[in-house]
């Protein structure tokens, strides 16, 4: 059955059943089976919220809101607020850096664009010929950013973990009644955000440990 939703500029259409996915992967089957299932409820007044806080995972804000944490941290002369901002603003553009290489070889159909088009496609495109939005769903950006961000806040505020979790968890699903993302382009952002938040972790750490040495 075709999914009824809206197309890129607000009006109502029918989306056109994930046919073009047929002849890929099981997984990628199940993708498309749950990216037209969710996206019957892009309307929903919950997603909606939902997704106006998404977009403050995006990088532009993320970068700006762990720039601010910084400089408020060193002009304060409060360190710990210094360190958590510099953990949020490196972890952030480690998260960046990594999708965006993923992005630019890796060129898979985003949900919106297979059930409005009918087109699906998920390969590797070592010439970046299709580094474009339409075809840069996997990774989920928002997601990795998120995930980085939020562990780098908890590295220093732990008591706030339970919640910065459940906020990148908020971004990742509702990338799906968005129809920006796959289901598995959200579990991948989420792996890439971890990465990058633990090679940062692991270098400040070193870092610490050359200080103190060189300190004694």
């Amino acid at each position: 059955m075709d999914a009824v939703g809206y197309d890129r500029m607000g009006s109502r259409k029918k989306l056109k059943a994930p046919k073009a996915a047929e002849r890929a992967s099981k997984a990628e089957r199940i993708d498309a089976a749950i990216a037209a299932a969710a996206v019957k409820h892009r309307d929903n007044l919950a997603v909606r919220a939902v997704g106006l806080l998404s977009d403050a995972s995006d990088q532009p804000p993320l970068l700006v809101a762990s720039s601010v944490t910084l400089a408020a941290g060193l002009l304060l002369r409060r360190p710990r607020v210094a360190r958590v901002g510099f953990r949020m603003l490196a972890s952030e553009a480690v998260a960046t850096g990594m999708k965006a290489v993923i992005k630019r070889y890796v060129a898979r159909t985003r949900p919106h664009k297979m059930l409005e088009d009918g087109r699906y496609q998920l390969h590797k495109d070592s010439k970046a010929q299709k580094n474009e939005g339409p075809w840069n769903s996997f990774p989920s950006g928002h997601t990795a950013g998120a995930v980085a961000v939020g562990r780098a806040f908890s590295r220093e505020y732990p008591g706030a973990s339970g919640a910065a979790a459940a906020l990148a968890t908020a971004v990742g699903v509702v990338q799906l009644p968005k129809g920006t993302h796959f289901s598995s382009d959200v579990a991948a952002g989420a792996i890439v955000g971890l990465v990058a938040e633990a090679i940062v972790d692991q270098a400040m750490g070193a870092g610490a440990v050359i200080l103190r040495t060189r300190g004694a």
